[in-house]
């Protein structure tokens, strides 16, 4: 029997694209998975609609927090409640391509990985494809430390292989922090070089603005990493001069 996936969704006032998230799961060539929603107590009918999909599908299972507190918290509630081999990640505006988990599971066990990513597509708000990322063919936690070089919602990591790991629980950036602390687990991961995912680009999203990046960057170095004021230095200044090469290329 297929390994059990168990999928990490939070979600805030995420009515207007929530059932394109649900529904791109459900469109999953593999089946043998469990949908773990927790609710940031929005106030839209993000909850009604949850409840909706949980009384339709065993599959689909809904918690909500009692009070706000951002998407790491979310999240680890979702994950704290898992029960899969395998953990993977979509967020409440982001979608899947129908045959996502069947590839990337075949991957990883065919490459005995504890950790896979891929590329994938970008949409804007009106569902318009407007780029593409790709994922690096192999990351460590030396090469990751330089920036968040994967999507959150194209991770997959294996439970059996780096044991159940939660986010640290910061307001931002939280997924790059994860990753890093799976990858002084294991010595690295792999990316699939297709795009297996769509993620939602948002004008109000923080990911918008690199530049508004900095100080949660700083604040994953010092805060999470426990770097010195130095080499915490040291690796904002590398992000500056990649992010600068980048925006003259274009």
């Amino acid at each position: 029997m297929k390994s059990l996936i168990s999928i990490i969704t939070p979600s805030y006032n995420a009515s207007h694209y929530i059932e394109e998230t649900i529904i791109s799961i459900k469109n999953q060539t593999y089946t043998n998975w469990e949908l773990l929603i927790t609710d940031d107590c929005s106030n839209d009918d993000t909850w009604d609609l949850l409840k909706q999909y949980a009384l339709k599908d065993n599959r689909v299972k809904i918690f909500q927090l009692k009070k706000n507190s951002g998407p790491g918290v979310a999240r680890n509630n979702s994950i704290k409640h898992a029960t899969g081999r395998f953990i993977a990640f979509c967020d409440s505006d982001d979608q899947w391509k129908p045959d996502k988990l069947e590839k990337q599971v075949e991957f990883m066990l065919e490459n005995d990985l504890g950790l896979s990513y891929s590329n994938y597509e970008v949409i804007d708000e009106q569902n318009t494809v407007i780029g593409e990322v790709k994922a690096p063919e192999k990351i460590t936690y030396k090469k990751m430390l330089r920036n968040n070089y994967i999507g959150c919602l194209t991770v997959l990591y294996d439970t059996q292989k780096v044991g159940i790991v939660y986010m640290p629980e910061i307001r931002k950036r939280q997924d790059w922090a994860l990753w890093l602390k799976i990858l002084k687990i294991i010595p690295y991961g792999l990316g699939i070089q297709e795009n297996l995912a769509i993620y939602r680009d948002r004008s109000l999203s923080v990911s918008s603005n690199k530049i508004k990046l900095l100080k949660y960057n700083w604040n994953i170095y010092r805060r999470v990493e426990r770097f010195s004021f130095l080499l915490s230095v040291f690796y904002i200044t590398r992000f500056l001069i990649c992010y600068f090469r980048f925006k003259l290329k274009k």
